[in-house]
């Protein structure tokens, strides 16, 4: 990191209000200690919403910001993705989305969860969207793809090899998996990510993995990066 900065990287949220909250006082704690002057991100790594129970009050924690003195970069994750076109009528995101925690979602905006044939769905679709207050529809329309400062790199799900970080195709950025997990070699800088559960954090010399599965686990982890130093915080 550049001298005088130092990043929290927070992973899948999935939901867990309750584990935002926790994260979030221990971010805070850890950050008064940082020396006077010292600039302090906290860059949210995505998939906010569905398959815990309380995205719609993750949204609302998330859009009051970061802890005290922490300026937030908000990346989009495949979640986002998919509410967003659930949102727009997209009839092919609403079976993905249910089948991965988007009824969860629904019922977090007292929406009843629909059956899967495309008739519920698109009046589940206008139910949400009726619902859905406009500061969480600016939200999510506003959440950025990707972001770096220093020697690291951050996305979502990961990066294409072979790639520039600046030409990355959306949809790798957001659901790429395995070309991206068994690459060994240089990214052009170390990958900070999420998407891919692990049950603790997965640091390789190319990339770190930080979604811990936290909307089962109870581990919501983020990842501090300050000068050379790397560290982990986690409820």
């Amino acid at each position: 990191m550049p001298q005088g900065t130092r990043v929290y990287a927070v992973g899948d949220i999935h939901g867990r209000d309750d584990l935002l909250a926790r994260l979030h006082a221990m971010m805070a704690d850890d950050f008064a200690g940082a020396p006077p002057g010292t600039r302090g991100l906290a860059i949210y790594l995505g998939d906010y919403v569905d398959r815990g129970a309380d995205s719609k009050a993750v949204l609302d924690r998330l859009i009051g910001g970061a802890p005290a003195g922490l300026a937030p970069v908000y990346l989009k994750g495949n979640h986002e993705d998919l509410m967003l076109r659930f949102l727009a009528g997209d009839g092919r995101a609403g079976p993905v989305r249910m089948a991965n925690g988007g009824g969860a979602t629904l019922a977090s905006y007292d929406v009843a969860p629909p059956d899967i044939d495309a008739r519920s769905l698109e009046a589940a679709g206008r139910a949400l969207q009726a619902a859905l207050p406009p500061a969480h529809r600016a939200f999510l329309g506003r959440l950025a793809l990707r972001y770096r400062v220093g020697d690291y790199a951050f996305a979502h799900a990961g990066v294409r090899p072979g790639v520039a970080f600046e030409r990355q195709d959306e949809a790798d950025l957001l659901w790429i998996r395995r070309p991206f997990l068994d690459h060994a070699g240089d990214f052009g800088a170390v990958v900070v990510h999420g998407h891919s559960i692990a049950p603790a954090p997965v640091v390789r010399e190319n990339r770190i993995g930080i979604d811990t599965g936290a909307y089962a686990s109870g581990r919501l982890t983020c990842l501090v990066l300050e000068g050379t130093d790397r560290r982990f915080l986690a409820t």
